[in-house]
């Protein structure tokens, strides 16, 4: 009987055992369901309750991989390491990108020499990709990220509220941004991944107020808190100030743009009656999912008429398969940088960059390697100098996403991509900066005070590491005044500086940064100084002097412009050589498009002027008497460059109505276009005409084609080879005064239409 009883029990024991395993492994499925239908959240709690039970060892695996997943979707970094660290203790054959995103977790909990553990591990595991070794090395001496961290006052903006608010962009006044915040309506809806609101733009109309009294100060007030403890050296002069004071609150920026889906990053033209903004797939039913039943983000653009933003339009290389968003303008609006992880990629998320010119986009371009990492590169931003920031998980950081800047020359990185330093970036995410050229004020996002679902929007200020340049008269000690002080920064000219009476000038200085300071003066031979700021000082004030010997040399200067705008040209490559012994001097011009050379008198010199994609400008300088007047110009005030792209209006080319036979006055123009042919033998052009909007359309095409290839004819009868030459007529299309069908306008206005232009294909 006994043994009857027995045998009943271990088969009840077995039957329980298997019923609970059973039960077991459908909230294993259950959970699994919410996790491919992005709902981390709910697959959370699901996970976590199913392995407090009793769990065979490969669902346990199963579930502490994807609930890692979970908690990094989620920005848990705590308890992501936790789950990665029982990973690795109990399953020792694992992927290796378990490994790489354990050190993530570490070193955003502030566990550098466990991080750097880690992915010195992934980097034997996986050698193809850099993010181990990168950041093994880079974690070595990570006080290179805190070198001017006591320069910074970071402060928490009054806008913030109890959602996600991240990607600042100036608008205005203000400040448009992406927020989840809840707006309290009736219908609440939620977006499944992190169950919060869906995302939205909204404005906040003047950023005065959200200073707060003693932010600009370089003192540090008493009682304000230390952010994250300071850098490895123990640098506590860093602090997030207390925050200001409640201000209006942020109102929707447009509801035109807003819909029911997620509403992201935006940018705007200069002039701010263009933006581009990125959004998820609106399109209804299977076309607005992808294959794996996601609705990947796209850009959208729309133009502003009457205060209201109109047109809202699609850009034409979205895709329903991949993703792109996060898009930035480059200063002059001709091209769109942007984040895509669209096939051929190098990793998660990479830059590209698409020409934007006359309303009609490009071809999208990868921004390549030296910028994309196997990570995730996102939120670019480019400042009014077209240099380039964004945020990375793959280069070497401080910890999750930091923010990275890279120095451009003509759209490539000129110094590769350094990192911005605490404390913009922390151990946790930072991302979507925006500032203005030197670095001094702007805003970022960060999820730094709680981890959690918790960007903010943050503002910075930059105080001034000041140098002062002293220009003394080498024989008798005496400052110089009136001196120019050409300032070169990592080679390139920037702004150009004179001295006071008694002989200073000063300027702020930026960090990981080589100087030229380069003195002139009529009667004195130039000299120069160099000044490095790759380590740093802990003065708040330097001095450097640069002594000048007199001289009967003289002086050459002037500006490289644009010949279609007449802005100066910066990144010029000017080169002066002297005839006589063919010794040559070169700057490359900055932003004021300025150069300066020292020369001897009575010589002759040559002067080109050289870029990417301009025609090559030569020019013949006399030679130079003794200066007497130190005002007296050496040389031309500018010289001219053709870009290609470049597109000019004749302006005395006109036609009679209906005509297209060459006028005299049109005639002398044209002259001129043929000269200007001759000066450059390699230079193709495209003559474009235009006609009025009166008569048919069909008619006009055709009268615009036979103008434009009666301009051609005229060019090729002087000299020019018809190879160098194509014509096109636009007909009505390009209007450029409003005086369309129906639109009364007088003779001289409707003539204006009739015109000529011509553009530049090719200057070589």
């Amino acid at each position: 009987m006994n043994r009857y009883l027995r045998v009943l029990l271990l088969v009840g024991g077995l039957l329980a055992t298997s019923l609970t395993l059973q039960a077991q492994s459908m909230r294993l499925r259950a959970a699994n369901k919410q996790f491919d239908n992005y709902s981390y959240l709910t697959a959370v709690r699901m996970y976590e309750d199913f392995l407090r039970g009793r769990v065979e060892p490969a669902e346990s695996r199963e579930a502490l991989t994807k609930l890692g997943i979970c908690y990094r979707k989620l920005q848990d970094s705590r308890n992501a390491e936790r789950v990665y660290a029982e990973l690795i203790a109990n399953y020792p054959d694992l992927e290796s990108e378990i490994y790489l995103y354990y050190a993530q977790a570490l070193v955003s909990n502030g566990k550098t020499r466990d991080g750097q553990k880690m992915y010195s591990e992934y980097g034997r595991r996986q050698t193809q990709d850099l993010r181990g070794k990168k950041n093994t090395i880079g974690l070595m001496d990570p006080s290179r990220f805190y070198l001017d961290s006591s320069s910074f006052r970071v402060q928490n903006l009054a806008i913030n509220s109890r959602q996600a608010d991240f990607s600042p962009m100036y608008y205005k006044s203000g400040l448009v941004f992406v927020s989840s915040r809840d707006e309290g309506g009736v219908i609440k809806r939620v977006f499944n991944w992190n169950q919060t609101p869906f995302l939205d733009l909204y404005f906040f109309p003047d950023t005065n107020q959200l200073r707060i009294p003693g932010f600009d100060q370089i003192v540090r007030p008493a009682g304000t808190a230390v952010l994250g403890g300071g850098g490895p050296a123990g640098d506590q002069s860093v602090e997030i100030e207390a925050e200001s004071k409640p201000t209006s609150k942020a109102e929707k920026f447009s509801r035109t743009l807003n819909t029911k889906y997620h509403e992201g990053p935006m940018t705007f033209t200069k002039d701010q009656t263009f933006i581009v903004f990125t959004r998820n797939n609106g399109s209804k039913g299977k076309s607005g999912k992808s294959t794996d039943g996601v609705r990947k983000l796209k850009l959208y653009s729309a133009v502003m008429r009457n205060n209201k933003w109109h047109d809202v339009t699609e850009l034409p290389f979205n895709s329903p398969e991949y993703s792109v968003g996060h898009p930035a303008f480059s200063p002059d609006d001709q091209k769109l940088y942007f984040v895509s992880d669209m096939p051929g990629g190098y990793g998660g998320t990479d830059l590209y960059v698409v020409e934007f010119n006359n309303g009609q986009w490009g071809t999208p371009v990868n921004m390549g390697k030296e910028l994309n990492t196997e990570g995730n590169e996102m939120f670019p931003y480019v400042d009014s100098a077209g240099n380039l920031y964004f945020a990375s998980d793959g280069h070497e950081g401080i910890g999750g996403l930091d923010i990275f800047y890279a120095e451009m020359r003509d759209g490539i990185p000129f110094r590769g991509v350094q990192n911005v330093g605490y404390p913009i970036n922390s151990e946790k995410d930072d991302f979507g900066l925006i500032t203005d050229r030197g670095r001094t004020t702007g805003y970022f996002s960060s999820n730094r005070r709680k981890g959690v679902s918790d960007d903010d929007i943050y503002s910075f200020r930059r105080a001034c590491k000041q140098l002062n340049i002293l220009v003394f008269d080498a024989k008798t000690g005496r400052p110089i005044e009136s001196a120019d002080v050409r300032i070169v920064r990592n080679g390139s000219n920037q702004e150009l500086k004179m001295t006071s009476p008694d002989g200073k000038t000063d300027l702020c200085l930026d960090i990981n940064t080589e100087y030229e300071f380069k003195a002139l003066k009529e009667g004195y031979a130039s000299n120069s100084a160099r000044f490095s700021t790759l380590t740093q000082s802990n003065k708040p004030e330097m001095n450097i002097s640069i002594y000048l010997e007199k001289s009967e040399n003289t002086i050459i200067r002037g500006v490289v412009k644009t010949e279609v705008n007449q802005k100066p040209a910066e990144g010029v490559k000017v080169t002066l050589r002297d005839d006589k012994n063919k010794n040559t001097q070169t700057v490359v011009t900055g932003p004021d498009g300025g150069y300066e050379f020292n020369v001897k008198p009575n010589a002759g010199y040559s002067l080109t002027a050289e870029k990417d994609r301009y025609a090559t400008k030569k020019a013949k300088i006399g030679k130079q008497p003794k200066r007497v007047v130190a005002s007296q110009k050496t040389a031309p005030d500018s010289i001219g460059i053709y870009g290609e792209g470049d597109v000019f209006q004749l302006k005395n080319i006109y036609y009679d109505l209906g005509k297209f036979f060459i006028r005299p006055d049109a005639a002398r123009e044209l002259d001129r276009v043929v000269s200007l042919l001759k000066e450059y033998p390699t230079m193709k052009i495209e003559l474009r005409s235009h006609t009025d909007a009166r008569s048919g359309d069909a008619f006009n095409m055709r009268l615009s084609e036979s103008r434009a290839r009666a301009a051609m004819d005229y060019m090729v009868s002087r000299g020019i080879q018809a190879g160098r030459l194509s014509a096109r007529g636009y007909g009505e299309n390009e209007i450029v005064n409003g005086c369309t069908d129906g639109v009364e306008c007088s003779e001289n206005e409707h003539q204006q239409n009739r015109r000529t232009e011509f553009k530049i294909l090719a200057v070589q």
